[in-house]
């Protein structure tokens, strides 16, 4: 069985595209901390590349955006190739068959508008002491 659930967070903006054939397909990463933490008392995070097609390549790059929550189902594929100094790269990736958007559309204006409000500065009269 090659069963894959995910919940992370966009890295970038998805990057979506057409192929040849005239298929949609739509690349983004997201990072999923993993579950325990490490000797040093931090959780490591780890990066994994997500492939969508069709319409739901094409809901991805419409709808999401860098900082998106998502959940991800779908299936472990490996590919290798040959790169332009003649070194085989593998590459893992997850091809995902859902993607739920976890994110409210909202939520990530409002994040930016709160971040935007920490860096105001604050005057000595504005300070409650």
């Amino acid at each position: 069985m090659n069963k894959v659930f995910l919940i992370g967070n966009l890295t970038r903006d998805p990057e979506l595209n057409v192929v040849s054939t005239g298929v949609s397909v739509c690349r983004f990463t997201i990072a999923v901390s993993r579950r325990f933490a490490g000797s040093d008392g931090n959780r490591e995070t780890d990066f994994i590349n997500i492939v969508t097609w069709r319409g739901l390549a094409d809901n991805c790059g419409k709808y999401l955006k860098k900082g998106n929550k998502v959940a991800v189902i779908g299936s472990l594929q490996t590919r290798s190739y040959e790169n332009k100094e003649g070194v085989k790269v593998n590459v893992f990736e997850i091809v995902a068959d859902e993607v739920e958007f976890l994110t409210n559309k909202g939520q990530v204006e409002n994040e930016k508008d709160d971040q935007v409000a920490e860096l105001q500065p604050v005057e000595d009269d504005d300070l409650p002491f």
